[in-house]
């Protein structure tokens, strides 16, 4: 997962709890979204597996379809 600061475009790196843009010196939570609607997704954890689910009627996500949105924290 790669992800793109909102603010300047730059990538960011991987930080504790999220990501963190050098440039912007500002800290943002990745959400996951469905790649059909765009709408958040569920995440269900369980036995060490980590599945999405869209509530808006798409199902099952693959987490190598998932979209990534930083929000700022």
């Amino acid at each position: 997962m790669e992800l793109t600061c909102p603010e300047c475009g730059n990538s960011m790196v991987p930080a504790d709890s999220g990501a963190h843009c050098e440039y912007c010196q500002r800290d943002f939570t990745p959400e996951a979204r469905c790649p059909d609607c765009h709408q958040p997704l569920e995440v269900l954890r369980a036995c060490g597996a980590v599945d999405y689910f869209c509530q808006h009627g798409h199902g099952l996500i693959s987490k190598k379809r998932v979209e990534w949105v930083p929000l700022p924290r």
